[in-house]
This record gives C-alpha cells, structure tokens and sequence, in this order.
C-alpha cells in the first residue's frame, strides 16, 4: 500500500520558517519526480514546487521563487520543502505527490500518490 505522510505544517508568524517533510512507502520513490501542492479554502489546488528523481531538476511556482526550496534524500524515500519568509498568502493546506507520467510538472493531473496533506498557518 502506497503512502505519503507529510508533516512539519504549523502556524508561524510572518517572515519566520517551516520545513515540511513527506515520508514515501509503498512502492520505489527514487526512480519518480515528486511534487509539493497547496490549496486553501475555497480555492484549487496550486503547484509550488517539484524535483526531478535525481535531485537534478526543480521547478517553483513564480509565487514562491527566491523563498521555498525542494529537496530529496532518496535513501530516506523523503521529500522536503523549506519554505523561508513566509507570507500570509502563504496559508494552505500542504501536499506531496508522486508523479507517474510525463506530463507537466505544473498540473495535478501529473501526479498519481497523494497525501493527507498538512496545514501551514502564516499569521501576519
């Protein structure tokens, strides 16, 4: 059974810091891209950012550019986001995924393994 567990979510106050992590089991994490996600009340599902399997290759939304970083320690089967100067807009539920098919590393539809998601709260 596939799972992806994410956690390090919280609330913290403008300009501070998080680090959301994602723990894969299940099946083989190395040999996939995977992807962070967020959506907040009343709205879609956004990309933030992914990474390639190797670690070679990131991608960020233009919103998070410069402030958030994604990572992968593919001996862990554990993906990370370090998310810096966070703003309020910021505020969402976070996602991991694994993706599964060649298409774009921007969409949802990309990507097949979710997880529960975990809640980042950025007070201003």
């Amino acid at each position: 059974q596939v799972q992806l567990v994410e956690s390090g979510g919280g609330l913290v106050q403008a300009g501070g810091s998080l680090r959301l992590s994602c723990v894969f089991s299940g099946r083989t994490f190395s040999g996939y891209a995977m992807g962070w996600f967020r959506q907040a009340p009343g709205k879609d599902r956004d990309f933030v950012a992914s990474i390639s399997w190797s670690g070679g290759t990131n991608y960020y939304a233009d919103s998070v550019k410069g402030r958030f970083t994604i990572s992968r320690d593919n001996a862990k089967n554990t993906v990370y986001l370090q998310m810096n100067s966070l703003k309020p807009e910021d505020t969402a539920v976070y996602y991991c995924a694994q993706k599964l098919n060649s298409g774009s590393y921007y969409y949802p539809a990309s990507y097949y393994y979710w997880g529960q998601g975990t809640q980042v709260t950025v007070s201003s």
